[in-house]
C-alpha cells in the first residue's frame, strides 16, 4: 500500500491570532463530524467555509495534544508514543467490561472454543500469505495430522501458540516466553532455522515494505536496542509501567503495537504480536476473548490495518489511529461470533425437532450429526471427535461407537484407524 501523507508541522502552520477561537470551534465540529482524521483522509473532506485544510489541522491537533497520555514506547529518535482516550473509546470499552461480567467463556461449550482458536490460527497465518484453504486446515487440525508443506505448517504452528496463550494465564510474561513463542509460531518455515527463539541480530535487515511496489513502509529499531525494548514491553504487559491507570483493553492493543514496531525477530512478528494481545486479556480476566478471532476480521481489511499502524507513525507516533482501529476490530468480531452462536443454535434446535430420536444422546453427539447433515461426505475419526470438543479419547471413542450401535453412524477401517461416516 501506498505510506500516507506526512501532515504538516504545527510550525508551519500561520493562525492569526484573531481567528484561533474561531479555527478552535470549527475543529471542534469537524470532530464531531469525522472523528480522529488522519491527514491523509482530512484533505479530502469538505471544509467548513473560508477555513482551510492547514488551518482545521491546526486545530484538531491542538484539541488532541490536550488529552493525550504518553506510553513507555519510544521511536528510534527516543520520541514518546501518546495517544488520547475519545469519545467513542469509552462505550466501546464500556460494553467489553459487560461482557466481562456476565462470565464470559463461561456461557459456551467448549467446541465453541476449538473453533474459535483454529479459526485464528487459520486467518492470522493467512493474514502473513499462508495459501493453505479453510477446509484443508481445518481437517488437518481436527485430525491431528501433521502439515504437509510450509502453509499448512504455518497453521499448524498458531494452533499451538493458541493453546499454549491458553495455559500461560496466571504466569506474568517476561523474555523467555517472547522468544518460546515466536520459535513456537516459526518453526519449521524459515528458509535459516536459527532464527527460530531469538532476537534479530544487526547483520539482518528486517524492513516492512509493499509487496508491490517495495516502498519502505516502517524501519524498526537496531537490533542492539532490542533487549532493553523487550524487556520494556514485559514490563508494560505486567502492569508494571505506566504510572497511572490504563484500562487492560488499551494495554493489549498496545502491547499488539509495540512488538510489531519493534519486529524483533526475524519473522513472525505479527503472529506473535497478535498472540502477546490475547495474552495480555487473558491475564486481565477476559477469558471470553478466547472466542473471537480478531484476525478473521484483519484479513477481511489487510490495507485498514496496515494504515492504521502507519497512521500513527506518520503523525507524532499517535497511537489513537491504531487504537480506534482495534476497537472496531474487536467490536466486529464480537458481533461476528454472537451472530455464529445464534445460528449454530438455531440449526441445532432446528436438527433436534426433525429428528426426536436424539433425546438420548449428549450434545456433541447431536452436534457431530447435524455436522454430518450438512457435509455427508466427512468421515471422523476418534481423534478428531476428541480434539473438536477437548475430551478424553475414550471418551471421544464411547460417544462413536455408540451412533454406531444406534445405525446413526458406519465404522469402516482406515489404515490403522477406524473413520466413522454417515449412512447412505
Amino acid at each position: 500500500m501506498k505510506k500516507p501523507r506526512t501532515p504538516p508541522s504545527l510550525s508551519t502552520i500561520q493562525v492569526e491570532p484573531d481567528r484561533m477561537l474561531v479555527i478552535l470551534e470549527a475543529a471542534e465540529r469537524f470532530d464531531q463530524e469525522y472523528p480522529y482524521l488522519h491527514w491523509d483522509a482530512l484533505v479530502y473532506k469538505e471544509m467548513p467555509p473560508g477555513i482551510t485544510p492547514q488551518e482545521i489541522w491546526f486545530g484538531l491537533k491542538i484539541l488532541r495534544k490536550g488529552r493525550r497520555k504518553e506510553v513507555p514506547l519510544s521511536d528510534s529518535s527516543q520520541v514518546p508514543f501518546c495517544f488520547s482516550l475519545t469519545d467513542s473509546m469509552v462505550p466501546a470499552l464500556h460494553e467489553i467490561d459487560l461482557k466481562k461480567g456476565k462470565g464470559g467463556n463461561l456461557l459456551y461449550p467448549k467446541e465453541f472454543l476449538v473453533d474459535s482458536l483454529m479459526n485464528e490460527a487459520i486467518t492470522s497465518s493467512q493474514l502473513e500469505g499462508a495459501s493453505t484453504s479453510r477446509k484443508v486446515a481445518d481437517d488437518m487440525l481436527r485430525t491431528g495430522r501433521l502439515p504437509r508443506d510450509r502453509d499448512e505448517q504455518m497453521i499448524f504452528n498458531n494452533y499451538h501458540t493458541m493453546e499454549k496463550i491458553l495455559s500461560l494465564k496466571g504466569h506474568p510474561l517476561d523474555k523467555g516466553i517472547i522468544l518460546e513463542l515466536q520459535k513456537l509460531i516459526t518453526e519449521g518455515t524459515l528458509d535459516d532455522s536459527s532464527g527460530a527463539g531469538r532476537l534479530r541480530r544487526e547483520k539482518e535487515r528486517v524492513v516492512v515494505e509493499d509487496r508491490i511496489t517495495h516502498e519502505e513502509l516502517h524501519v524498526p529499531p537496531p537490533a542492539n536496542e532490542l533487549a532493553d525494548r523487550l524487556q520494556a514491553l514485559c514490563d508494560f504487559a505486567n502492569g508494571k509501567t505506566p504510572s497511572y491507570f490504563l484500562h487492560p483493553v488499551i494495554r493489549a492493543i498496545i502491547v499488539h503495537f509495540w512488538l510489531s514496531y519493534d519486529h524483533p525477530f526475524v519473522d513472525g512478528n505479527g503472529r506473535t504480536a497478535r498472540a502477546l494481545f490475547y495474552w495480555t486479556l487473558l491475564q486481565n480476566g477476559y477469558d471470553y476473548f478466547e472466542y473471537f478471532s480478531i484476525s478473521e476480521i484483519l484479513l477481511g481489511a489487510p490495507a485498514k490495518y496496515a494504515k492504521a499502524f502507519l497512521y500513527t507513525e506518520t503523525d507524532e507516533n499517535d497511537l489513537t489511529y491504531f487504537l480506534l482501529h482495534q476497537l472496531e476490530v474487536i467490536e466486529r468480531s464480537s458481533q461476528k461470533f454472537t451472530e455464529s452462536i445464534e445460528t449454530r443454535g438455531r440449526e441445532l434446535e432446528e436438527f433436534e425437532k426433525s429428528h426426536p430420536l436424539l433425546n438420548d444422546l449428549n450434545f456433541r453427539q447431536i452436534e457431530l450429526l447435524r455436522y454430518t447433515a450438512k457435509h455427508p461426505e466427512t468421515p471422523f475419526t476418534i481423534q478428531s471427535h476428541k480434539n473438536t470438543h477437548l475430551i478424553a479419547y475414550d471418551t471421544a471413542r464411547q460417544d462413536l461407537l455408540e451412533l454406531e450401535r444406534k445405525g446413526l453412524l458406519r465404522r469402516r477401517k482406515r489404515g490403522n484407524a477406524f473413520i466413522f461416516f454417515r449412512p447412505r
